[in-house]
């Protein structure tokens, strides 16, 4: 129901296309500018003290990220509540640390330790406001790479740290589980994404001398692991998953490498072509990768595609959330956009005065979250310092989001009355 009410949000937001883009090494129309409105209000969320800052997630009303603190003298993860517009301060597990996801109740990152520099994941309870260090299954580290409910995915060095495994950690149990590989215990295996019980990433293969690997699933219900197998040819990785639906990269029987898409309950896989194959990403029926030039979409009930934003530069999503896409392009400077999946309207979102911007997730509400750099203090440079950054959308009246409750629309109206 919540996933439903997001999508109807969404796709009510009204965004509009600023245009083709930017010209190369030109930053894009502000607002205010002769081109016309920019249908987003930008937000600076500031800083721990320090000069720079960056958000990596959001999920709701709360942003999490990295700050650098006063003086710069450290770097911690923080979390931005956006009703209270406040910033708070997480912690460490001994050395810098960092944000790098939101679900929830639960933030999610990485923590080193002291003296050692060995890094940690951990979790973040916004209820009980604990840092929780969720230790290794027994080398030296942890690398978080999804959150789903209370279940936290990632990869965590073995005893002697010779070997990795993927892993899931139950934030309720406090336990973290051994997934294992395809090779068996002393095979390596990566996990990359995580939705509804189920665990997608890469392993090593049985009786394999060589780098080859076949993209799993692991049912954490059945506790059965799952190789998605190959487009025909040796090798394949598991990107992202949503519903039944894994994607990634993989190896044909003509040795071209290839995104694809697998339905676990089917069976059906599709060969998603050359234009998708790195950063492969899902959400219901689309699927969006690129090819290290352009980005593009694939609908996996039409087979339509079509590329994303102006077609100049290097254009790379970096989350797709029901009907919105958001990432950077680089033409050749970095540039925040969302993009619509329904009508492929490509927006560049407005800076904080300097050149650059970056964004990186959007909630069901439209907010984007990202960083931009500041005005510059030095006029012979195009950028100040980065901060962790919003972007809410123009709602043209109050409620006009479709299905938003008026604390939601009420919160949009208060953010841009208050930009700073």
């Amino acid at each position: 129901m919540r996933r439903r009410l997001c999508a109807l949000m969404v796709a009510g937001a009204g965004l509009l296309a600023v245009g083709a883009g930017p010209a190369y090494g030109v930053a894009p129309a502000r607002a205010g500018s002769a081109a016309g409105p920019v249908p987003y209000t930008v937000e600076d969320l500031g800083t721990l003290g320090g000069t720079r800052s960056q958000a990596s997630a959001i999920d709701g009303t709360t942003v999490v990220g990295t700050s650098l603190t006063s003086g710069d003298a450290s770097e911690h993860a923080f979390v931005y509540d956006l009703r209270r517009r406040t910033m708070t301060d997480l912690g460490t597990l001994g050395g810098d640390s960092r944000a790098t996801g939101v679900k929830g109740e639960y933030v999610v990152g990485e923590s080193e330790l002291s003296p050692s520099g060995a890094t940690h994941g951990f979790v973040y309870s916004l209820r009980s406001r604990r840092l929780i260090d969720i230790g290794t299954l027994g080398g030296s580290s942890t690398h978080i790479t999804g959150l789903d409910g209370d279940t936290v995915v990632g990869t965590s060095s073995l005893p002697g740290d010779a070997v990795s495994h993927a892993f899931a950690y139950s934030v309720h149990a406090r336990t973290m589980t051994d997934l294992g590989s395809l090779a068996g215990p002393s095979g390596s295996s990566t996990a990359t994404a995580v939705n509804s019980g189920t665990v997608v990433g890469s392993s090593s293969l049985p009786n394999s001398t060589g780098t080859a690997t076949h993209g799993f699933a692991y049912s954490l219900r059945t506790r059965v692991m799952t190789d998605v197998g190959t487009l025909g040819g040796r090798s394949s990785t598991a990107n992202d998953i949503s519903g039944s639906v894994v994607v990634g990269q993989s190896r044909t029987a003509g040795n071209r490498l290839s995104g694809y898409a697998y339905d676990l309950r089917t069976g059906i896989r599709t060969d998603l072509g050359p234009r998708f194959l790195i950063a492969q990403l899902i959400s219901g029926d689309t699927v969006v990768g690129g090819d290290s030039l352009l980005s593009s979409s694939f609908d996996l009930t039409t087979h339509a595609t079509a590329v994303i934003g102006s077609g100049r530069g290097v254009t790379e999503v970096k989350q797709i959330a029901h009907n919105l896409m958001v990432g950077d392009n680089f033409a050749p400077n970095s540039f925040a956009f969302v993009a619509r999946v329904d009508n492929g309207s490509f927006t560049y979102l407005p800076s904080l005065g300097g050149l650059n911007s970056s964004a990186t997730q959007v909630n069901c509400h439209g907010v984007v979250a990202g960083s931009a750099a500041l005005p510059p203090a030095d006029p012979a440079s195009a950028n100040g310092p980065f901060h962790a950054t919003v972007w809410v959308p123009h709602t043209g009246e109050r409620g006009r989001l479709a299905g938003a409750s008026r604390q939601e629309s009420e919160l949009a109206v208060r953010m841009r009355s208050k930009v700073r």
